[in-house]
């Protein structure tokens, strides 16, 4: 079994910055794929920014490219998400998860493991 434990959410005003962090423990992911997912009640959970084991092949949505980061330090079993110019609409719960499958994927069904969720919350 992985463990996952996000961090780094916060409150911050539309254009500002955060960077995400999630530890893993249990078992090395060093060959997992890594993503960032997050979600806004009633709504369903969806992928932000996924990473491969290598880190050399990596996914946006459509909605955060060129703003977002995914990066992960396979020493520190660390992965981060790092956010720039930041939107109301980026507001949610945004969550960490890990998949044995060495491949590039936005389905959540897709993920083995996943953390309790960090806060983010963006106000205008």
């Amino acid at each position: 079994q992985v463990s996952l434990v996000e961090s780094g959410g916060g409150v911050v005003q539309a254009g500002d910055s955060l960077r995400l962090s999630c530890v893993a423990s249990g078992r090395t992911y060093s060959r997992y794929t890594m993503a960032w997912f997050r979600q806004t009640p009633g709504k369903e959970r969806d992928a932000v920014a996924v990473i491969s084991w290598s880190g050399g092949n990596t996914y946006y949505a459509d909605s955060v490219k060129g703003r977002f980061t995914i990066s992960r330090d396979n020493a520190k079993n660390t992965v981060y998400l790092e956010m720039n110019s930041l939107q109301p609409a980026d507001t949610a719960i945004y969550y960490c998860a890990a998949s044995i499958v060495n491949i590039i994927s936005s389905h959540r069904d897709r993920y083995n493991y996943w953390g309790q969720g960090t806060q983010v919350t963006v106000s205008s």
